[in-house]
């Protein structure tokens, strides 16, 4: 901090303001995993309606992937700070917390409006934390999409198979079918299928007729901004949770510094369960 000599004639004091800056990982340019580097960002301002997170650790997702690489719809271009779910403490009021943004998630703060935000369940890690919000649910709003939240009950044993179930949304997706009485079947250490090989879709309607089947796409980006749908899926999920029948899997927990080694583990398939990156 310096001050600056009055102008002549003006009796005006003027002062240089320090501007703080914290740890991130930033997406440089576009690419693999390679883009990513520890650096020193600009601390977050919390706009009206939000709040300021002291981050703890963050959870990864393909989104993030696709994000770094340029593929995720409405991300901004680079530099962006990475990382779109993370668990921390409120700055306002000492909460643990866990929560789902677009990115900036992978920094020492982060400014988030509360609506999504959720209390961390007694008892769990901030690395359980941050492996919660975007498996537990994409795969809660899975079922819903899929009519297989009361149906199951009603109509007998019903079956579903999951793609990549040793993955996050996967190990989620199991442990809330066996809640759902769900008879599931999965797939892993394959080819990933969907949106994750980075192929265009290809699929013949045909094969559907015969079955009268249907097909549904999930966005969690889109669904996340109906706030009566996510009300409802956390009163669900939170219920379960309390009730200890949901506690995330985790595989591994890496430094935020080898953040690229961490997306490496899901683009080369080595994961079990969550991969989280401790950030503070």
């Amino acid at each position: 901090m310096r001050t600056l000599r009055p102008l002549s004639g003006v009796g005006v004091v003027m002062r240089l303001v320090h501007c703080s800056t914290m740890k991130a990982i930033l997406i440089s340019r576009l690419g693999g995993p390679e883009v990513l580097q520890a650096a020193e960002v600009p601390d977050p301002i919390p706009a009206a309606g939000q709040v300021l997170v002291r981050v703890k650790a963050g959870g990864i997702n393909f989104a993030d992937i696709m994000t770094a690489q340029g593929g995720y719809p409405g991300a901004p271009r680079p530099p962006i700070v990475a990382g779109r779910e993370f668990s921390g403490v409120r700055e306002d009021n000492g909460q643990h917390v866990m929560g789902y943004a677009q990115w900036a998630a992978f920094a020492e703060h982060i400014a988030t409006g509360t609506n999504l935000l959720w209390p961390v369940p007694e008892g769990w890690s901030a690395e359980e934390g941050a492996a919660f919000p975007v498996n537990y649910f994409t795969a809660y709003l899975a079922y819903w999409k899929a009519d297989l939240l009361e149906k199951s009950a009603s109509v007998g044993r019903q079956r579903v198979l999951i793609h990549a179930v040793a993955g996050g949304v996967g190990t989620a997706a199991v442990q809330i079918g066996k809640l759902l009485r769900l008879e599931m079947y999965g797939t892993s250490s394959t080819d990933i299928y969907g949106s994750a090989t980075g192929r265009d879709a290809q699929l013949d309607t045909r094969a559907l007729y015969a079955k009268g089947g249907s097909v549904h796409g999930l966005w969690l980006t889109y669904l996340s901004a109906k706030r009566d749908l996510m009300d409802q899926a956390w009163k669900q999920l939170s219920a379960w949770t309390s009730q200890g029948h949901l506690r995330p899997v985790i595989g591994n927990v890496l430094p935020m510094e080898r953040a690229a080694e961490a997306y490496r583990l899901l683009l080369e398939r080595k994961n079990f369960g969550k991969v989280v990156l401790q950030i503070a």
